[in-house]
């Protein structure tokens, strides 16, 4: 892969585990989601992503509560909605800054990116979360802040991460031909959106995961196995 000049990662299940996510910042979103909406419901970007929300679920008209119940039931059903995550976004920064948690990351994760970031590599992100969690994510993981090894972050306004048009508009953000461009993951249907669109991609399978038998994609254990 020596032709490769970017590397576009996933976040949750490939650089931090499924249970950071679902068994703390979920939760955390979730409990105070409610109180958030009603104490800051009248800011001009919450009240857009409010807005947005009603929107998106078809609604002319709702009051803030069937707004509140609406974005608890898609937090429930982990809904990949812009709307909810921006919120979801706002209410995590609460908990990063007050110092309530603090993002998991595999131990071979900041290493390797610190690592390619000082071998020349763009790194960008690309996850369902919003842009600003996941600028939260690593500014404010266990292993310190390292938004600095970053050049951009990527979120569900581009695209579903399951269709190759996501990926065709990440290149064309990025000014470089998709075959120059690394895309890791752990969901297959995304590499396989972005193998269509010229990627290159690597599958992180992390023990104690089982390996496929004839996998689709290149397979890595872990980042450090990975040389662009």
């Amino acid at each position: 892969m020596s032709e490769i000049r970017a590397i576009v990662t996933d976040i949750e299940g490939t650089t931090s585990s499924l249970s950071f996510v679902r068994e703390v910042l979920f939760p955390y979103a979730r409990k105070r989601l409610p109180a958030f909406v009603e104490t800051h419901g009248d800011r001009p970007e919450v009240q857009h992503w409010l807005h947005e929300a009603a929107r998106e679920a078809g609604l002319t008209e709702a009051s803030r509560q069937e707004i509140i119940e609406l974005l608890l039931q898609w937090i429930d059903l982990d809904r990949k909605s812009t709307a909810l995550k921006a919120l979801q976004g706002m209410i995590w920064k609460d908990g990063y800054v007050a110092g309530d948690y603090r993002a998991h990351l595999y131990p071979d994760v900041p290493a390797k990116l610190r690592s390619w970031h000082a071998d020349g590599f763009k790194l960008y992100v690309y996850s369902s979360g919003s842009v600003q969690a996941q600028q939260l994510f690593f500014g404010y993981s266990d292993a310190g802040d390292l938004t600095p090894l970053f050049d951009g972050y990527f979120d569900t306004e581009t695209g579903s991460k399951r269709e190759s048009a996501s990926y065709v508009r990440i290149a064309e953000a990025l000014s470089e031909p998709p075959t120059h461009i690394l895309f890791l993951s752990d969901i297959v249907e995304e590499l396989d959106a972005a193998r269509e669109a010229g990627f290159h991609t690597g599958w992180l399978i992390r023990s104690p995961l089982t390996l496929p038998v004839n996998p689709s994609h290149a397979i890595y254990r872990d980042f450090h196995a990975i040389s662009p």
